[in-house]
């Protein structure tokens, strides 16, 4: 995902970060994944959001000159020091991605497909003209993130630890081009459900003058979902991830045909798999029945993250603790 330079507003202060730890961590990851269970955090599992809530740790490192990144480390998590004249401040050079770390009712921890999100980074930062950590970097880092703050991951069936790694154009720079130095980022909040309906079907709005990929902006209701910029009818995504709509064919689909649809939901790694109960267009209200399709793609993910049945696919990712005392 290629973010708007708006979305680093809240990261940027002028306090800088502690670096006492060094550059490399053993001491302290060691101590927080054999500590973790001792220490209490006051989280109503119950009732997670999809709210920011500050956790212990972030991991950071920095792109040489060459455009290769150093042995990152992971530091308080806090606020970070950019320079006024900083290209992702300046230009929006930057790029997020969106994963998840869950445990399993065994205490195990687990990632779902971390490797594509890796690749996805990539590709954007070539589009960006970024340089990019590689994929056992990305990968390395988000176990980290993720075993540093353990006792924010919710207990089994009661959320997520939602992981944001982040690679932005830091350096100082006036002109439209390279930056000296590139950050990349990782920090992690506990999640609950996306939408404040929870599991409840969603109500769409289709925005049809603004644009989510190219000119446009962002609207209401549970979500907007947008049409495409050229023809302005062809769907594309709604704002926070993408949209299915249950036909037998496989192929662009018009605005219009909305009223012959037997089923949508959406899907993303915050939202996960969510149906959509109505969507509003040119003021009519069209309702969808809630259907077997999404609870049934719903259930078997669920039932794959859980070891409930087999991962076919490698998509499942275990972390285990004694990664965390490799350094």
């Amino acid at each position: 995902m290629i973010p708007r330079a708006a979305f680093f507003h809240k990261l940027i202060e002028s306090s800088s970060l502690p670096s006492k730890f060094g550059a490399r961590y053993s001491t302290f990851i060691q101590t927080i994944v054999q500590s973790d269970d001792e220490s209490n955090i006051d989280i109503d599992w119950e009732n997670l959001g999809f709210n920011l809530i500050p956790t212990d740790f972030m991991y950071q490192t920095k792109s040489s000159e060459n455009g290769h990144f150093k042995q990152g480390q992971l530091n308080p998590y806090g606020y970070i020091q950019l320079s006024p004249s900083a290209g992702v401040l300046n230009y929006g050079q930057g790029i997020f991605e969106g994963t998840k770390a869950y445990s399993r009712n065994d205490g195990r921890l687990f990632l779902f497909r971390p490797n594509q999100n890796a690749i996805r980074m990539q590709i954007g930062a070539q589009r960006m003209c970024m340089p990019c950590p590689s994929i056992d970097q990305f990968l390395d880092a988000v176990k980290q993130t993720a075993l540093a703050n353990k006792r924010f991951i919710p207990p089994h069936g009661k959320g997520s630890l939602y992981i944001r790694p982040l690679l932005i154009e830091s350096g100082p720079i006036l002109s439209l081009a390279p930056a000296p130095e590139y950050t990349f980022l990782v920090y992690a909040c506990p999640v609950g459900n996306y939408f404040k309906e929870g599991t409840s079907s969603l109500n769409l709005y289709v925005e049809e003058d603004l644009h989510r990929a190219s000119r446009g902006g962002a609207g209401g209701f549970s979500d907007v979902l947008y049409l495409d910029s050229i023809n302005k009818k062809y769907i594309e995504e709604v704002s926070s991830c993408n949209i299915f709509l249950v036909k037998v064919e496989e192929r662009l689909i018009e605005v219009d045909e909305l009223n012959n649809i037997d089923e949508v939901f959406c899907t993303g790694t915050a939202v996960g798999i969510a149906s959509v109960g109505s969507i509003t267009y040119k003021g009519k209200r069209i309702e969808y029945k809630e259907k077997l399709t999404s609870k049934k793609l719903c259930s078997r993910l669920i039932e794959i993250q859980r070891g409930i049945i087999e991962d076919k696919r490698d998509w499942i990712v275990e972390i285990l603790e004694s990664f965390g005392r490799r350094y």
